[in-house]
């Protein structure tokens, strides 16, 4: 896997998708490494049926700024994982189409 600059997370998850067949968004996960800087990171785990490849795609965000832009434009499957991650750690996808809560309830702190 690799770790990448959350400002082009978008860019490379659309050149892993077209030019090597990274087809599936499997998981799209929220991390939290208390004591760590920066603090949060994003885990982006890509299939391939054709090649039948594992991919993991990691951006690391800081405390401060809990936002990333949302993938939701190469994998539509990450709608509800990044809303997972929103709901949970509070991680705001940039651009989602339907940022809102799924499991916790409005005034949950993350």
């Amino acid at each position: 896997g690799i770790t990448v600059p959350h400002e082009k997370i978008v860019e490379i998850c659309k050149f892993l998708k077209a030019e090597c067949g990274f087809d599936m968004l499997t998981d799209l996960s929220g991390v939290d490494n208390f004591g760590e800087d920066p603090r949060f990171e994003v885990d982006y785990t890509l299939y391939s049926l054709t090649n039948r490849l594992w991919f993991r795609v990691k951006v690391l965000i800081s405390e401060d700024d809990l936002t990333v832009e949302s993938v939701t434009g190469v994998w539509a499957t990450a709608d509800w994982h990044e809303r997972e991650a929103f709901d949970m750690f509070g991680i705001r996808s940039k651009g989602h189409p339907n940022l809102k809560r799924i499991l916790m309830w409005e005034g949950f702190p993350y």
